[in-house]
C-alpha cells in the first residue's frame, strides 16, 4: 500500500491567518486554480471565537474566469460534505471544519460570512489542498 500522501498534494493559502476579525465583514479565500488537479479540499482552522452568539456561514462558488467574474454557487452534486456541516459558531473554539470540491469548473473560492460577531474576536485560517494530480510528485515546497 502506498502511504504517500505528501507527494499528491498542493497545499495553498486560502484564507490567511486572521486575528481578532470582530465584524461582519465576510472573509473570502484566494482563488484556487484547479488546473492539473482533480480534487480540492478546504480545511478550515478555527481559533477562540469570543463572541456569544456568532454563526459563520461557508459559500463554495466555482467558474471558468480566473477572476471569477463567473462565480456562481456550487450545486451540492459537487460538494464533498455539504457547506452547512463546514459552517461553526461561536462554540466551535479550536476546531476544524473541512468540505470538498469535485466540480467541472476551473476556479473555486470559498466565503465565511460572519453573522452576530460584533462583541468578539474570532480567530481563524483556511487552507486549499488540491489533490489527485495530473501529474506527481508535487512540487515541494509548493508553489
Amino acid at each position: 500500500m502506498n502511504r504517500d500522501l505528501c507527494n499528491n498534494i498542493h497545499p495553498l493559502r486560502a484564507i490567511s491567518p486572521v486575528a481578532a476579525g470582530t465584524d461582519n465583514t465576510p472573509y473570502v479565500s484566494q482563488i484556487i486554480d484547479t488546473a492539473g488537479y482533480n480534487s480540492l479540499t478546504f480545511a478550515i482552522m478555527i481559533g477562540a471565537n469570543t463572541d456569544a452568539d456568532a454563526t459563520f456561514t461557508v459559500l463554495i462558488e466555482d467558474g471558468d474566469d480566473s477572476g471569477l467574474s463567473d462565480g456562481a454557487a456550487v450545486a451540492d452534486k459537487f460538494l464533498i460534505g455539504t457547506e452547512a456541516l463546514a459552517s461553526f459558531t461561536y462554540a466551535d473554539d479550536n476546531e476544524t471544519r473541512k468540505i470538498g470540491y469535485v466540480g467541472p469548473k476551473r476556479y473555486v473560492r470559498m466565503t465565511i460570512t460572519p453573522a452576530a460577531n460584533g462583541a468578539g474576536n474570532i480567530y481563524m485560517a483556511a487552507i486549499a489542498i488540491l489533490g489527485h494530480p495530473n501529474s506527481a510528485p508535487t512540487a515541494n515546497p509548493p508553489v
